[in-house]
């Protein structure tokens, strides 16, 4: 219980410091905490990254951050692929899923510390695929802003039914690249997104016989949000880049945690 404690109150700090990138590391601080499976820890990380998640969508909705029509959209065409990455997830190796696992942190990983590297913030300004309209404040819909938003959405699905992962790390980027949208805005989306996507996703789980330890559960899940709160209470006061490369630091060593798992044919 200590454990589930503690692990839930580090993934809250790091999602209440990171925005919406923090939910990758929920299940392997339950893997090499709790000595689970990622079968067993992705529906439980799945209830805290959600519920933490729906937390600060919230309070995007009461500032009117939140873009919630692409949300939306975005969660419609995301459910139906968490499903299957649930069914494949519950079929592939255990070996499989964490070296998959430690290559999608090594890409987050690297990708911040490319950040952090840069001299100027990649955006995307006049040349975004999905735009907003100065005149109504909201995005201008089209096929290709449609298409984009169904194509983020799909990956996030299928990513947080194979791998327990809320999907912060696939839309936050892709918004910023692709949109002009400000990213206090791109965050409060993406933990809408999150929220709803990531509730569909232990949805599924439990339907497909995912067993849930509730003691711990609950412990992780209240831990977490506890955890955020203190994370986001204190994030103003630290610069985005010290953020960035703490956060970095902490995936490879990650990583690191599950390669050492396969290679030792845990």
């Amino acid at each position: 219980m200590e454990i589930s404690l503690f692990l839930g109150v580090l993934i809250g700090l790091i999602l209440g410091l990171t925005g919406a990138g923090g939910g990758v590391l929920a299940v392997p601080a339950l893997v090499a905490g709790m000595g689970w499976s990622m079968q067993q820890a992705a529906p439980v990380a799945l209830i805290a990254v959600a519920g933490g998640a729906a937390l600060g969508a919230i309070e995007g909705l009461r500032k009117g951050l939140v873009r919630y029509k692409a949300a939306v959209f975005m969660v419609l065409c995301g459910l139906p692929f968490t499903k299957v990455g649930v069914t494949v997830a519950q079929r592939l190796p255990q070996k499989w899923l964490l070296g998959l696992f430690a290559g999608v942190i090594l890409i987050v990983a690297a990708r911040l510390i490319w950040q952090t590297m840069s001299a100027a913030p990649q955006k995307s300004g006049n040349h975004a695929l999905a735009q907003i309209n100065p005149a109504t404040g909201r995005f201008h819909w089209t096929w290709t802003s449609g298409f984009l938003f169904a194509g983020f959405g799909a990956l996030t699905g299928f990513m947080t039914g194979l791998l327990g992962v809320g999907g912060g790390f696939v839309i936050v980027p892709a918004m910023r690249r692709y949109t002009d949208v400000s990213m206090h805005g791109i965050v409060a989306t993406s933990l809408m997104v999150i929220a709803l996507v990531g509730s569909g996703g232990i949805i599924v789980a439990v339907a497909n016989g995912a067993q849930l330890p509730m003691p711990a559960t609950i412990l992780f899940a209240l831990a977490t949000a506890l955890g955020m709160g203190v994370g986001r209470k204190i994030s103003p006061h630290i610069s985005e880049k010290m953020v960035q490369r703490g956060f970095a630091f902490v995936l490879l060593l990650a990583a690191a945690s599950l390669i050492s798992k396969v290679a030792l044919g845990a």
